[in-house]
Formats: structure tokens, C-alpha cells, sequence
């Protein structure tokens, strides 16, 4: 795609048309900039920043460093960081509230997974319930290719063990844009299943979500 130019709807457009949630990092930081400056259109500062700062480490940059580049300056700086600071305080808003929510099925897991269905690289979750199934708190696991390595199941229920949580919901994104399960989904889950039931904390459901659909992994 040429600099400058989207194919079909702008991303401002796609958030009233689509929802937020199914914009992709590019189009999310375009839509957050709004405008480019004089040689440099909003798809290419947004395509730098996402270069500049991979994964989620755009999250952590401070406002100094932002205010440095090229494109942005004291005032966009300021707006972005103070985006992302209100995105990291949302788990614990979350967590404050969580209690008179129980998760409802897959499409409700898909909804709460907003903050990173549409993501540029894989990133897994857990949610801790309560016996009533309720979220007793949300956790990013891992960020990166979905292996049986990486997806550890210490990682997945020491914080079940330390939360007294019932069970466990986990869900991951396919950057791909295809929710479809792969084997290697499927090995991460009945190594997740075993472990839960050794525990006696089961795993209910293993959903894979992408920007706009989201399918199951067998439990």
C-alpha cells in the first residue's frame, strides 16, 4: 500500500462503520494521529512508530522519546502517552469491577480481548474465574509466536493457584486474520487441560480470536 493513501474506508470511518476492535495497529495509530505533516503522511508515521517501538513496546515509550520523532511533537507526544498510560491502568479498573461479571461464552471472551485481537504479534491470555465463573482477573501470559514453551502451564495456573481462582479461560489472537485453530493450539490445550485437571483447576475453554471473528480449540 503506497504511503498516504488506504484502500476503501479511512480508519476514522471503519471505527463508526466496524468498531474500534477491528481496526489494525496501523489503522488505530493513524486514527489516535489524525493527520500526517508536510512529507510525512499518517500512514508513515504510524508505520514508523510500529517499527521503532515492535510488540508492545510502543506502550512503554516515554513522551520525551515520542516528542523526538519526526512527525509528532510536544502536543501528539502528550496525547499518545497519555493514551497509553490510561490503557496500562485499565486492568486494575478491570479487576476492581470484575466481580459481578461472569463470562458469558466465546463471544463475550472476544469482546474483552480488544486491547489486542487485531495485534501484529501473538499474544495469550488467561482469565482467572471464580466459581460462579465469574473474572476474577485478566492476564497477559506471553507476547510472541504460540509455542509449548513459551505457553508454559506454570505461566497459565500459578496465578490460578495464587488467585484461589476455580478455573481458567485461555484465549490468543491469530494475527493472521484466520481464528481457525493450528496443531500447535491444539497441543498448548491438552498440555493446558492436563495440568488443570492435575490441579483440580479446569481449563473451560481455549478461544482464538482475531480482529473480527474467533473460533474454539476443542477442551
Amino acid at each position: 500500500m503506497e504511503s498516504g493513501e488506504f484502500l476503501g474506508k479511512r480508519p476514522r470511518e471503519r471505527i463508526w462503520s466496524d468498531g474500534v476492535g477491528a481496526l489494525t495497529d496501523r489503522e488505530l495509530l493513524c486514527a489516535a494521529l489524525g493527520t500526517g505533516v508536510r512529507g510525512l503522511p499518517v500512514e508513515r508515521l504510524a508505520d514508523g512508530l510500529l517499527e521503532r517501538y515492535p510488540g508492545c513496546a510502543l506502550l512503554q515509550a516515554s513522551v520525551s522519546d515520542l516528542a523526538a520523532l519526526r512527525g509528532l511533537g510536544p502536543a501528539r507526544a502528550a496525547g499518545l502517552a497519555a493514551s497509553f498510560e490510561f490503557s496500562r491502568r485499565a486492568p486494575e479498573r478491570g479487576r476492581a469491577s470484575a466481580s459481578g461479571e461472569p463470562l458469558s461464552g466465546p463471544l463475550d471472551v472476544w469482546r474483552r480481548l480488544a486491547d489486542f485481537r487485531g495485534a501484529a504479534r501473538e499474544c495469550f491470555a488467561a482469565f482467572y474465574l471464580d466459581a460462579a465463573h465469574r473474572v476474577l482477573e485478566r492476564e497477559i501470559v506471553s507476547v510472541g509466536t504460540l509455542t509449548e514453551s513459551l505457553v508454559h502451564p506454570r505461566e497459565v495456573f500459578a496465578p490460578a493457584v495464587e488467585r484461589r481462582a476455580a478455573a481458567v479461560i485461555v484465549a490468543h489472537n491469530h494475527p493472521s486474520g484466520d481464528p481457525r485453530p493450528s496443531e500447535e493450539d491444539r497441543a498448548v490445550t491438552r498440555r493446558l487441560c492436563a495440568a488443570g485437571r492435575l490441579l483440580g483447576i479446569p481449563l473451560l475453554d481455549h478461544v482464538v480470536v482475531s480482529a473480527t471473528r474467533w473460533d474454539r480449540v476443542p477442551v
